[in-house]
């Protein structure tokens, strides 16, 4: 079988990755990188000897796949024309700035019978891969994902940047319809909220507490899943997860036991496990692991919890500007 021949799309911080995962594998053929800086492409194509351009139209006759990792508002359109011209292709999260702009996505590819998945890099990390099989019927998930500040990311808010990688890992969870949304959130260094907490109630009962930072002093990325009998803990920096087992044989009335144990995982690359689905999912005809679904429904209630933070911050200002009685 002939190699398949991918572009990356955006070779930046996180593009510079994708273009070198591709280059390990062995189906794959990296043919072209792009990115608005000709000289930043540049560098990348002399040292791989593939095409730079800062135009990824010239390349859609000649790719099979590509890796669009550009900044959000861009996404829409270069995934449009990719699918469009039959090619596979990987977004970068959020799929799109708008639910309707990731609906039309979906419905082109499969009008096209191309690949459409969504980089929610999480979903490969080892932690969440142990976590999913033990999770049956969750009662309450907390989830804590908070960083140092950086430019990097700024173009959108911290809801969007940062706790959807959450929201798509309790929505995969949870087997049950959204129920309701309480979100508060305020600005810190950027022109958008860099705090965020949420509230998501499921029509189950099941209750996820989600909080953000992206000008905390620390970095924290963790999880809390809650079962009828049992406690589950994910470090996923550290690609750890602990188990609490309740004691099961402890007397009705009486306190039980709460057996702690930490499950050793081994260190994986996810970003490589996240392309090696895709291009395995292009080559096998299948839907990928994040499908283009899976980014549809994270964006649906990011977007949700962003615009209630948005109009309670503009009732706050309102409510501020209001001159006092006299």
């Amino acid at each position: 079988m002939s190699k398949l021949r991918a572009a990356v799309i955006g070779v930046g911080y996180l593009g510079t990755f994708h273009v070198q995962k591709y280059l390990a594998l062995p189906e794959v053929e990296l043919i072209g990188v792009v990115d608005t800086s000709l000289a930043r492409a540049s560098a990348l194509a002399t040292q791989y000897g593939v095409t730079a351009t800062t135009d990824y139209r010239t390349l859609l006759g000649g790719v099979d796949l590509v890796s669009i990792v550009t900044p959000p508002d861009t996404h829409f359109s270069i995934a449009r024309d990719c699918l469009a011209a039959g090619v596979h292709v990987l977004v970068e999260k959020p799929v799109t700035e708008t639910v309707a702009q990731a609906e039309a996505l979906i419905e082109l590819a499969a009008a096209r019978g191309r690949v459409f998945q969504v980089g929610h890099l999480e979903r490969f990390n080892p932690a969440v891969l142990a976590l999913r099989p033990l999770v049956i019927a969750p009662t309450r998930i907390e989830a804590r994902r908070l960083a140092r500040y950086k430019d990097r990311g700024t173009e959108v808010d911290v809801v969007l940047d940062m706790m959807i990688h959450d929201i798509d890992i309790v929505l995969s969870l949870v087997p049950s319809p959204l129920a309701t949304i309480v979100a508060s959130g305020r600005t810190v260094v950027t022109n958008s909220t860099d705090i965020a907490d949420a509230q998501l109630t499921f029509l189950n009962g099941c209750v996820a507490e989600l909080s953000a930072s992206r000008v905390h002093l620390e970095a924290v990325r963790a999880m809390n899943v809650y079962l009828p009998d049992t406690y589950l803990s994910i470090d996923f920096a550290n690609h750890a997860l602990l188990i609490g087992a309740l004691d099961a044989h402890g007397r009705k009335g009486e306190g039980r036991d709460l057996a702690l144990e930490t499950q050793p995982l081994e260190r994986s690359d996810a970003l490589m496990d996240e392309i090696r689905s895709f291009v395995q999912a292009v080559v096998q005809g299948t839907t990928p692991t994040v499908s283009g679904e899976d980014g549809k429904r994270a964006l649906a209630v990011a977007v949700a919890i962003s615009q209630q933070i948005t109009a309670q911050s503009a009732g706050l200002a309102r409510t501020s500007n209001r001159p006092s009685a006299s």
